[in-house]
Order: structure tokens, then C-alpha cells, then sequence
């Protein structure tokens, strides 16, 4: 009968972990209007050096949105959001090492328990931290 019981847990979490994923279609930007003219900078001004380009990190947005969303978009068993910056914050304190060991081989504490990499066994180490880092970069 516990055995039983064990099975249905299972695959009632299973279920839901699946089910909980972020599944909208991507939505199309609308043309955006072209900016009004700048007012010309004074003479006295030097002129803004550009931007350094941030490169993106598609493979950690892909593996997060394959695997990761479906517990941290919502914050299931005390994932913490991306962009929450005050529960990421003591995690990213801990460094990069050890966020990496808890995605990869799993993790419980106080705050709720994370899968060895994130329930999906077929996920590379790469990928795992590629998705750590993308959720630290929108969350730091």
C-alpha cells in the first residue's frame, strides 16, 4: 500500500511539474514609433562614449525556458523568481560554485529543495550552468 501511495506521489508531481511550465507563444513586438528629434548638445558637452554590447546568453535562456521556468516563473517548492534580487541575493552571495553544485546535484534548505538539475536528468552540466547564470544575470 506506502509503495502504491509512493507511485501516485510521484506521478502527481510529475504531472505537475510538467503542467506548470510557461507555455505562451512568444508575442510579436508592435513597430515602435519613431523617437522625436534630440535637442543638439551644447558645444561644451562631450559626446557620450556608446555602449559596451552585452552579449546574450541565448543557451541559458533556452535551458531555463525548456527545463528551469516550470518551478522558478512561479516559484514552486521555494524556487526563487529571476528578477526577485532580495531572494536571489544571499543565493549569489554563496558564488557561483556552489549554486552550480546545488542545480547540478540537487539541494534542501530552509527556504524549499531544488531537483538535481532542476528534474530533468538528460540536462548537461553546461546547460545547468548556463541557466544559472542566466537567472543570476536577470537577478543580480
Amino acid at each position: 500500500m506506502q509503495k502504491r501511495t509512493s507511485v501516485i506521489a510521484v506521478a502527481a508531481l510529475a504531472f505537475f511539474l510538467t503542467a506548470c511550465g510557461d507555455k505562451k507563444p512568444a508575442e510579436t513586438a508592435a513597430p515602435a514609433a519613431a523617437p522625436a528629434p534630440a535637442a543638439a548638445p551644447a558645444a561644451t558637452e562631450a559626446p557620450a562614449a556608446p555602449a559596451a554590447p552585452v552579449a546574450e546568453n541565448t543557451a541559458g535562456k533556452s535551458a531555463y525556458g525548456k527545463t528551469c521556468a516550470m518551478c522558478h516563473a512561479a516559484g514552486v517548492a521555494g524556487a526563487p523568481k529571476p528578477g526577485d534580487k532580495e531572494d536571489w541575493a544571499p543565493r549569489i552571495a554563496q558564488g557561483n560554485d556552489t549554486l552550480y553544485k546545488h542545480a547540478i546535484e540537487g539541494f534542501t534548505g530552509a527556504k524549499g529543495m531544488m531537483p538535481a538539475r532542476g528534474g530533468n536528468s538528460g540536462m548537461s552540466d553546461e546547460d545547468v550552468k548556463a541557466a544559472v547564470d542566466y537567472m543570476v544575470g536577470l537577478s543580480s
